[in-house]
């Protein structure tokens, strides 16, 4: 599907739904900006948009093929025989954790960003874009002035929607040291394992875009305009505090883990002890039934007229006074 607008530089809407055969002279008119987005695009609206109409560097289109490409920042200069003309690729991944099945998913989102050019490249429907095509096919987006505000824009809608997923991550994570308290069992243990490999991944997605938004940020390139580099380091400083949030979730499971074992020791401890307990209360009956229960024949208790009673009594006393002693050892 491909979603095409002209705006001019006052932010206003010159025009929507422009055809790939129109955008060359949109792209020619100095008064104007285009911002093409493609979202779950077929192979021939691919190759149409990226090749056959802005002739984007082979690799960019490569990596917009390629799932899960990992989190960079190129620039592209035109050499001797490129049709393009000189533009930023980004690419940056969106997330969505999932509480029901405990896991991130991860939707990339590529950028093209030129002086008057923006392609957004995505395969997902992502959360962030579906309201700024919306309002931008109203005429109503008050940030489409340039290419880089635009993109700034949807960076920080994507790094916003980091929001709802690790407010879920952290109540999940509660929920987990809850549960290695009052309940250490396998499934438990499973539901930690699985917690601490999606914060894994999570930091896998964050720490590569801390430095790609980074280096926007630094106002290295330019095609990010000066006064655009504040808005970049926003966003920066954003995608740190939930890197750091993320180091700490890793630590957060590290001790629920730990908890997890300490509980799960003093569980079996606890069993030990109660058979142990066991054992030793029942030895005099066992020690006492197993040697009147050889019957010898020149046994002299055997002959006793009260044997059977005494037996029963030494029993009876022994075990009673096991039981006693470690009452008053606070053994149980």
């Amino acid at each position: 599907m491909i979603h095409a607008f002209a705006y001019t530089n006052q932010g206003r809407l010159h025009s929507k739904d422009v055809a790939p055969a129109q955008m060359a002279a949109v792209l020619a008119d100095n008064a104007l900006f285009l911002w093409v987005d493609l979202e779950a695009a077929t192979a021939e609206e691919t190759t149409l948009v990226l090749e056959q109409t802005f002739h984007f560097h082979p690799l960019c289109i490569e990596d917009c093929l390629t799932v899960d490409s990992a989190p960079k920042v190129e620039e592209y200069t035109p050499g001797e025989g490129d049709q393009f003309a000189p533009y930023l690729f980004l690419v940056i991944h969106a997330v969505d954790y999932h509480r029901q099945d405990g896991q991130f998913a991860t939707s990339e989102l590529d950028f093209f960003l030129g002086k008057n050019l923006l392609v957004t490249y995505h395969q997902a429907p992502l959360r962030s874009l579906a309201t700024a095509l919306e309002r931008a096919g109203k005429g109503s987006l008050p940030f489409a002035r340039s290419p880089d505000r635009v993109a700034q824009t949807l960076l920080e809608l994507v790094v916003e929607n980091y929001t709802p997923a690790m407010n879920d991550l952290t109540q999940e994570i509660a929920d987990l040291e809850q549960a290695a308290l009052r309940n250490p069992c396998q499934e438990t243990l499973n539901q930690i394992l699985l917690a601490k490999k999606e914060v894994q991944h999570l930091q896998q997605i964050i720490a590569p875009q801390c430095a790609v938004v980074g280096r926007l940020a630094a106002g290295e390139f330019a095609l990010i305009r000066p006064h655009q580099v504040p808005y970049y380091r926003n966003i920066n400083d954003a995608l740190n505090r939930i890197n750091s949030q993320a180091r700490g979730f890793t630590d957060a499971l590290t001790g629920i883990l730990q908890v997890y074992l300490n509980m799960s020791s003093n569980q079996t401890g606890e069993v030990v002890k109660l058979l142990t307990l066991i054992t030793v209360i029942t030895t005099p009956l066992m020690m006492i039934g197993t040697w009147y229960g050889m019957n010898f024949k020149g046994m002299p208790e055997v002959e006793w007229p009260h044997g059977y009673l005494i037996a029963t009594g030494v029993m009876l006393t022994s075990t009673i006074g096991t039981i006693l002693y470690f009452r008053k050892r606070k053994w149980f």
